[in-house]
Parts: structure tokens; C-alpha cells; sequence
């Protein structure tokens, strides 16, 4: 029955976006308590640098966009807020961090591979045997054949 005086208070057009909003604030709240959960050193300590990056921009980025949520909910236009400026400013980090995670899974070229790829990709054999050939005249002079052994 608490529930029929519930949905009567609000138009039944709107029903399934509060629903989905519901959803989204337990969402964001059962994260938020599984980040709170443990000491914030602690879990910076099982971090990486770049992780420990993320974990503080999302945070960030979350607490400003619940900000932003709160603004609307007051009735402020958070476009006219300087909370816009503060969500543009860590997304740019955000996009400078994933430039960085981005590079480091961008494959790395070995010259070294590359060029005996190029070399044998390229072999000729007539230029080998006459290179061979030229070899074999200027050294040939100084040492004599040997023949082949079948």
C-alpha cells in the first residue's frame, strides 16, 4: 500500500527514469562503501603510480559530478557553475592519463627484428653468389680450393 501512495506522488510519465536513478545512486553507493572500506594508505600502497592517478581522478571525478547532481537538485544550472570548469579540468587529466596507459600497451617496434626481417624478405641469391664470387677471387689468389667431398 506504501508503495501505491509513493507512485501517486509523482507523474507515472517520469516512473521509469526515477527507477533507473534509484538504481544508479545504490550503485554508486554500494562503490562508494567498497572504497571506503578499506584505509585510503592502504590501499594506495597496493597501487602503482598510474593506478594510484586513476583511483584519485575518479574519485574526483565522481564526487564533482555528485556535486553537480546535488546542484541540479537545488535548482542551480551547474553550466553557470564553476563546477563545470572543475569536471573539464580532470577530464583532462583523465585523457593525459589514458595517453599515457595507451602508450604503454602500443607496440614497440625492435629495429634489430625489423631489419633482418627487411634483409631476408630481400634476398636475392644471384647477388649472393656473385658476391661470393668477387669474395672468393680476391681471397681465392692466396688460398687454393679445396675440392668437394661427396
Amino acid at each position: 500500500m506504501a508503495a501505491d501512495s509513493r507512485a501517486e506522488d509523482y507523474p507515472h510519465e517520469i516512473d521509469e527514469q526515477l527507477t533507473g536513478f534509484d538504481s544508479s545512486v545504490s550503485s554508486v553507493k554500494t562503490m562508494l562503501e567498497k572504497l571506503m572500506s578499506m584505509p585510503r594508505n592502504e590501499l594506495l600502497q597496493k597501487l602503482d603510480p598510474l593506478d594510484q592517478a586513476k583511483l584519485d581522478l575518479m574519485s574526483a571525478y565522481t564526487l564533482n559530478s555528485l556535486f553537480w547532481m546535488y546542484l541540479v537538485t537545488q535548482g542551480v544550472n551547474p553550466r553557470e557553475h564553476g563546477i563545470k570548469q572543475e569536471l573539464e579540468r580532470i577530464r583532462t587529466y583523465m585523457n593525459k592519463v589514458k595517453e599515457i596507459t595507451d602508450r604503454k600497451k602500443a607496440a614497440r617496434l625492435d629495429k634489430g627484428a625489423a631489419a633482418r626481417f627487411l634483409k631476408h624478405a630481400f634476398y636475392d641469391h644471384k647477388e649472393k653468389d656473385s658476391r661470393k664470387k668477387a669474395a672468393g677471387a680476391t681471397s681465392g689468389a692466396s688460398q687454393p680450393k679445396r675440392p668437394k667431398q661427396s
